[in-house]
């Protein structure tokens, strides 16, 4: 750990001032940011995308839920897979409480994943999740989002992820991303955002508390630390 240096409460008073004054710069470009993001444009999405659900088979449209936007989680669940990516997992551990705030706001949430549905329902019940989580296995819904990439693609050396051309030299099947949702009066979808890799972060609340304790992330790379919330030593002290 970093030695710091220790000061007079007046000292650290006025370094704390100035700090803040960066902080608050970073808040309106924060909220600059989130004006163009919703100045940007949609693109209306014509493919008729089916998923399974446990209510049976339902379209993009019906995840709606009778509200009219939308917010998918692509959670990194393959088929076959015996969990879940750790660090979607992670991200995971912070969608339930936030779910009745949507909901109330005319948002509704839905991860999706490409396994079948009985391996999400496995692991989500193993995880003590609540939040609705679907299979668009059988279908190119992953694909033509950019979260998921066929052997052929991994093979040929370059894929598209967060919009660019990249290696796909040790990349996996899955990666994850947020992707954000509008249901037209007349029934029409439209894609309005998609965010992927470290644009993710700033719905880890998680990460969001560490950066403001004492020793920040403590990390030796992204989520080194991170792993199931049952596999740590406190919660399997506590079984």
């Amino acid at each position: 750990m970093a030695k710091h240096k220790v000061v007079s409460r007046d000292e650290w008073f006025e370094a704390q001032k100035a700090f803040l004054a960066r902080e608050k710069e970073l808040t309106h470009l924060r909220d600059r940011l989130n004006e163009e993001r919703l100045a940007l444009p949609w693109v209306k999405v014509e493919a008729e995308y089916s998923f399974e659900t446990p209510g049976g088979r339902k379209t993009l449209a019906d995840l709606f839920g009778g509200r009219s936007q939308l917010l998918v989680y692509h959670f990194m669940l393959a088929p076959g897979w015996e969990a879940g990516c750790t660090g979607c997992s992670f991200m995971a551990d912070h969608f339930d409480g936030t779910l009745p705030h949507l909901n109330n706001h005319d948002v509704s949430f839905v991860a999706v994943s490409r396994a079948p549905l009985a391996e999400i329902e496995t692991y989500k019940t193993r995880m003590g999740w609540k939040f609705p989580w679907v299979s668009s296995g059988g279908s190119s819904f992953n694909y033509d989002f950019g979260v998921s990439f066929t052997p052929e693609d991994l093979k040929s050396g370059s894929v598209t992820y967060n919009f660019e051309s990249m290696s796909s030299e040790g990349l996996g099947e899955e990666q994850p991303g947020f992707s954000a949702f509008q249901l037209s009066e007349n029934g029409e979808v439209f894609h309005t955002y998609s965010s992927f890799s470290r644009g993710l972060e700033e719905a880890l609340g998680t990460y969001m508390l560490l950066d403001r304790a004492p020793k920040g992330r403590n990390e030796t790379g992204t989520m080194s630390w991170v792993k199931r919330h049952d596999e740590y030593e406190i919660a399997r002290a506590a079984e």
